[in-house]
């Protein structure tokens, strides 16, 4: 199957083919900086799955990480490990919001005080891989 998506202005598009390696919310102080959210919900993808269309720019959030942005609206769209291997898409940038449900939470440890988690799915105090 394959999904697709896109930033606000449309001047991005996107399509991700097949099943996400994993579907994660990660609660990490770089995620909410980056995504300036409490929170970045997230289904991870090998790279060689994901095909886009239109220019963007990225940031390196760290050694590891790249976030990928639309320049011209500014929509958080990815984010791209430095070594290749993986490449995270926001879930609600998929045209079908609700394409991927969460499977789990990570950085739980450093997660905003008022954010209160009570889906019962498995959370875990820093990242998995």
């Amino acid at each position: 199957m394959i999904r697709e998506g896109g930033c606000l202005c449309g001047a991005v598009r996107f399509a991700a083919e097949g099943d996400p390696i994993n579907v994660r919310i990660c609660h990490c102080r770089r995620c909410q900086k980056a995504m300036g959210s409490p929170f970045y919900a997230r289904a991870l993808f090998d790279p060689k799955a994901v095909t886009v269309q239109g220019e963007v720019a990225s940031f390196p959030s760290s050694d590891t990480l790249n976030r990928v942005f639309c320049p011209a609206c500014g929509t958080r769209l990815f984010s791209r490990r430095t070594n290749g291997t993986a490449i995270g898409i926001a879930l609600a940038v998929f045209d079908d919001r609700n394409a991927f449900a969460p499977t789990e939470h990570i950085w739980v440890s450093e997660k905003i005080g008022w954010v209160d988690i009570k889906d019962g799915l498995p959370q875990h105090p820093q990242g998995q891989t």
